[in-house]
């Protein structure tokens, strides 16, 4: 039985506030591409995108509650790095380390090009480069500053997200039950023309491109590492994940179709703008197009504290430089945050230079790393339960249902996707393929690193 790592900061402080956590955990799982790309789904599935929403959703609760309960037996600096490196061997940390710092600092590139956009539709003058690389400084002061001012900025944030989509929520209740001013009884328009018009693979279409929009709920596990009450924030977070899912995403998409007819729903602008335009808000689209600039700006920041932490515990091993580890006085990893927002520097500087190549395969190449993510987070948890049942029971106080049975569906459910991928459409593919790049140089440097290390013992 393996020694499981727990909370070990070396020099980082628990300057999180449970507020910061649990909105945090609210907000994780918001992204712009809910306002934004929820109507291109539409577009492709029809209703039953809402299908698709609630498929991807329950894949991503159950991945979490596999998570939580690794993070509530064993809370550690690093997450499900650390778990995956205890239960699976070092090949398996440093993997899912690796690739999801690259996720991430890919990420945050691609946010801060999407807010520049947002920005230069407001002061057309301005080159959207200089914007990109502004909120980057912004964001990357904010994390040097403290942990704490991290999650001041990410709690108002995701409040401001947190807060759009309870309003739509409301309001598009109301409009769909004719309990609007100059609205009818609209629910029907879910089934308008068929609720599955493009057919049953169309669904699973929709599965491959919403999951996507899910990745970043896992980002509380780490962020509670530097909160006052580790244990408690994960336990809170992922056992509240199953409604978070349901009424923010299920929920949103299903009032979507309802308040307009499926075929009406605009896929290129947000189809939150169209709605709130429908209930008579003053200024729909500035107001949305503002939401979804705060959406930008929340995953941007939360993207680089994210990259900097994963970078730092990877260290712990000797898998990152050793500079990576050192903090300021306030118990800031800022070589890390240095190190990470670099690659983003690099990455927004080529989506102007060389948009169709560099950039383009920074993106790609992280495209299905999500995914390869969940499969060693529920192999980890295979093999973790099955040791901690042996030999420490009692630290399992979150456990995850129906095992062993349902983490092995999810591990299949995970897999399916992945292979999803390559029937889907010429992008997609193109994402696999240039994700499993990502992969294989991965393993092979880990290769590489293991090889030198055992020629060093030896000597």
């Amino acid at each position: 039985m393996r020694e499981f790592h727990t909370m070990t900061t070396s020099g980082l402080r628990p300057e999180l506030r449970q507020r910061h956590v649990r909105m945090i955990a609210l907000g994780g799982i918001i992204g712009a591409s809910l306002f934004i790309g929820s109507g291109a789904v539409i577009s492709t599935v029809g209703p039953a995108a809402v299908l698709s929403y609630a498929l991807g959703g329950l894949l991503v609760v159950l991945v979490m509650r596999m998570l939580g309960e690794m993070a509530t037996a064993a809370p550690a600096l690093g997450s499900f790095m650390e778990y995956a490196r205890d239960s699976l061997g070092g090949w398996a940390g440093f993997t899912i380390g690796w690739l999801y710092w690259y996720f991430w600092v890919g990420v945050v590139a691609f946010e801060a090009v999407a807010g520049a956009k947002i920005l230069q539709g407001w002061i057309p003058g301005v080159p959207q480069w200089v914007f990109s690389l502004a909120l980057m400084l912004l964001l990357t002061a904010t994390n040097l500053a403290s942990a704490r001012s991290f999650g001041e900025t990410e709690f108002w944030l995701a409040s401001i997200k947190v807060a759009t989509i309870v309003v739509f929520l409301v309001l598009g209740l109301l409009f769909v039950l004719g309990l609007w001013p100059g609205a009818h009884f609209s629910v029907g328009n879910i089934g308008l023309d068929g609720f599955v018009p493009h057919g049953g693979f169309s669904v699973v279409h929709g599965v491959v491109i919403v999951i996507f929009s899910y990745f970043g709920a896992e980002i509380v596990t780490i962020a509670a590492a530097e909160s006052d009450q580790p244990e408690t924030a994960v336990r809170k977070a992922t056992s509240t994940i199953v409604w978070r899912v349901i009424v923010f995403y299920v929920g949103s998409v299903a009032l979507l179709v309802m308040i307009t007819p499926w075929r009406e729903i605009p896929s290129e602008t947000s189809p939150f703008a169209a709605a709130f335009g429908r209930f008579g808000v003053p200024a729909a689209s500035t107001v949305v197009s503002a939401v979804v600039l705060t959406a930008a700006l929340s995953v941007l920041n939360s993207g680089l504290y994210t990259a900097s932490r994963m970078l730092f515990a990877l260290r712990r091993h000797g898998w990152a430089p050793t500079w990576v580890a050192h903090t300021n006085a306030r118990g800031v990893p800022w070589k890390a945050i240095l190190a990470s927002t670099s690659i983003g520097y690099v990455a927004v500087v080529m989506s102007y230079v060389s948009p169709d190549k560099i950039f383009y395969f920074i993106i790609n190449s992280a495209g299905a790393v999500a995914l390869f993510v969940y499969a060693i987070i529920c192999g980890s948890q295979l093999r973790m339960r099955r040791q901690l049942e042996a030999s420490s029971p009692e630290l399992l106080k979150l456990r995850m249902w129906g095992y062993p049975w349902l983490s092995w569906l999810t591990l299949a459910m995970t897999l399916v996707v992945v292979a999803s991928m390559l029937f889907v459409d010429e992008d997609t593919r193109a994402q696999l393929y240039l994700s499993l790049v990502s992969l294989a140089v991965i393993l092979a440097v880990y290769a590489f690193i293991s090889r030198r290390r055992s020629g060093v013992t030896s000597d």
